[in-house]
């Protein structure tokens, strides 16, 4: 494919996943719309709908991932094919990564099924905790998917592949991730700045997905091919 081809899947991949991601997470609201553990399994038996639709829209984030890796790869291996691959990495890591709905279909377990009312209702309530603390938690597929966006938006810049405001925006969003998600995996930041942490990427990545749509990524030039190929080009 052509980088512009490239590019503007990309866009388009951005936009899916910011809307599969906002989707799902409306959705898991609903259903959890509840006090404490308890509440919120009652409120997942009755809004069972919500949480399968989540289920459905994991693969379509997966998905995303890896084809946003694949792509950006594409746009900026010519500016160091090592930081790109490693980038690429990263994304497929954060896509298999993301895959797992385990905690969603525990909690579905938990709330719908007849012989799930068995369990001690003490066990229940733990096991229902640890389910909805999964899911309260981005994990490790998003530190990785923050380690791949702060490489591909360094290399964006270094390459002045999209405005220069702009990639150093999504440098600096990135960055905010890489350093605040592994702290609050390990437990040590909580409460609702782990939501606003997340508003520079969406700042970034929606004025991103449309000018990669609309405008594309510039042709490369001899400046910016490996050192054998410009070499080529300019004999």
């Amino acid at each position: 494919m052509t980088r512009n081809t490239n590019a503007r899947i990309a866009g388009i991949t951005f936009l899916l996943y910011i809307a599969a991601g906002m989707a799902s997470m409306v959705l898991y609201a609903r259903a959890t719309d509840g006090v404490g553990v308890t509440g919120k399994l009652a409120s997942i038996g009755q809004h069972g709908l919500n949480v399968r639709l989540a289920v459905l829209l994991s693969p379509v984030m997966s998905l995303s991932a890896i084809v946003l890796g694949v792509t950006l790869w594409a746009i900026t291996r010519d500016r160091d094919r090592d930081l790109a691959m490693l980038a690429l990495a990263c994304r497929v890591a954060e896509g298999i990564a993301g895959a797992d709905v385990s905690g969603l279909q525990g909690l579905l377990w938990l709330a719908t099924t007849p012989g799930a009312s068995s369990i001690d209702p003490g066990a229940a309530s733990a096991l229902g905790g640890y389910f909805l603390r999964m899911q309260g938690s981005y994990g490790v597929s998003a530190t990785f998917f923050a380690i791949g966006s702060t490489i591909f938006c360094w290399l964006l810049l270094r390459g002045r592949i999209i405005p220069v405001a702009l990639a150093w925006l999504g440098v600096v969003a990135s960055v905010l991730l890489v350093v605040c998600l592994p702290l609050q995996l390990a437990g040590f930041l909580g409460g609702p700045i782990v939501s606003y942490i997340w508003l520079p990427m969406l700042l970034f990545e929606v004025p991103l997905a449309a000018w990669l749509i609309v405008k594309g990524v510039p042709p490369l030039s001899p400046e910016r091919l490996p050192d054998a190929v410009a070499g080529i080009i300019r004999s």
